[in-house]
């Protein structure tokens, strides 16, 4: 047959100590908006309206700068990966990615997928179901079933990404500010929260 020449294949050995680093431990995990509301004093109401209940970071890029550095395994440039669990009716809220592709496949649990400037179209996934959404579209997800949910996210940045900026609806922002005050917006702007149109 004829075709492309290829290299042989080298073997490529690894350590005990370096496939460690590797691992990402579920019962060693912290959701990363712990550790931003203990460290910027921000009350965790407030950041309940921006993200679903827990963040677990798996995997991140090795120089990431972004929400989920915290991941446990530093990947190749260009895909990090997440769990997001959901009690019954717990929504991320209201949001877009402004560069990257967020990817979610369910895991167990029942959700909704809306998106749109008003969050006017939905899908249901169901476990083992996959969407994708492209950068630059509102999209929120939420719950819909009785037990915890879980959703794999891989979130996909261009090439020299460092950082998943996301802005959030103005109207959050708006609720936010009302209910906790401008410090509590500030304070929020300062670990990169935006609010958009």
């Amino acid at each position: 047959m004829g075709g492309v020449a290829r290299e042989p294949m080298t073997e490529v050995n690894v350590t005990p100590e370096e496939m460690e680093k590797r691992i990402a431990r579920f019962a060693d995990m912290v959701p990363y908006k712990d550790t931003m509301n203990a460290a910027h004093d921000i009350p965790s109401e407030a950041m309940q309206m921006m993200s679903s209940d827990k963040v677990f970071p798996l995997m991140c890029p090795a120089d990431w700068e972004g929400r989920s550095k915290s991941a446990a395994v530093k990947g190749a440039p260009g895909l990090t990966v997440t769990i997001a669990e959901c009690p019954p009716g717990d929504s991320s809220g209201l949001h877009k990615h402004l560069n990257t592709v967020e990817n979610f496949f369910c895991v167990e649990g029942t959700f909704e997928i809306l998106w749109g400037a008003n969050a006017e179209h939905k899908i249901t996934l169901k476990p083992l179901d996959f969407i994708s959404i492209p950068a630059g579209v509102y999209r929120e997800f939420r719950n819909t079933g009785d037990v915890l949910g879980r959703l794999f996210v891989a979130i996909q940045s261009p090439p020299g990404e460092k950082r998943d900026t996301v802005v959030h609806a103005a109207a959050t922002g708006d609720l936010i500010e009302e209910r906790w005050g401008p410090s509590t917006r500030e304070a929020m702007a300062g670990i990169g929260v935006k609010f958009g149109e």
